[in-house]
């Protein structure tokens, strides 16, 4: 990946869309451009067509940052076959304000979307089918955020008595266990569990 080529599509991108272009980042020989949320569509709109030729969308993901005043990251990653090269775009949000949808633009961000709804609870305007995608319709929070408890609100199980799944709350059956961070290579100097039945 050349990054002198990168270095092209950065001043482009900046000189097309001068207010919109928030920060401009090279990081192992990859380009990051934080753009405006309002302007999304108009930007991916146009690295799709001539001359950028990023005629691919990878993937949309997110990111937490809860102590920042819009926490979330929406990152896009962009393919141009023809040149060999990525583009990563980021958008801030925050739980409210919805991030407009550039399914009209690739289709296939149509599932990314509803992805990075259901586990960071990220909005898009435009999308003609937000629900949940990877949790259940009934599943409450949204487990990549930064806040949502480790063990989860609620577990789903398949009662054979009421013959349907149920939701019951969280059960830990099993105590916490001790780490004592010893090195593997010394061993324990205690005598763990199982051990005691070997004879010397």
């Amino acid at each position: 990946m050349s990054l002198e080529k990168l270095q092209q599509i950065s001043e482009k991108v900046q000189a097309q869309f001068k207010d919109a272009i928030q920060e401009v980042k090279f990081a192992f020989g990859e380009l990051t451009l934080s753009v405006s949320r309002e302007r999304i569509v108009e930007i991916v709109s146009a690295l799709k067509d001539e001359p950028y030729r990023f005629h691919q969308l990878i993937d949309i993901c997110g990111a937490d940052y809860p102590r920042r005043e819009r926490r979330f990251d929406v990152v896009y990653h962009f393919l141009s076959l023809t040149q060999n090269i990525r583009l990563r775009l980021k958008v801030q949000t925050d739980e409210t304000v919805p991030v407009p949808s550039i399914r009209s633009v690739y289709p296939n961000a149509d599932w990314y979307e509803r992805e990075t709804f259901d586990m960071y609870g990220v909005l898009f305007s435009g999308h003609p089918d937000l629900r949940r995608l990877l949790t259940d319709y009934g599943f409450e929070g949204h487990p990549l955020r930064k806040d949502f408890p480790m063990t989860g609100h609620v577990e789903v199980r398949y009662d054979e008595e009421q013959k349907r799944v149920v939701y019951e709350p969280v059960k830990l059956v099993q105590e916490y266990r001790k780490f004592d961070f010893l090195s593997p290579w010394e061993g324990a100097q205690y005598v763990l569990p199982g051990d005691e039945k070997v004879t010397k």
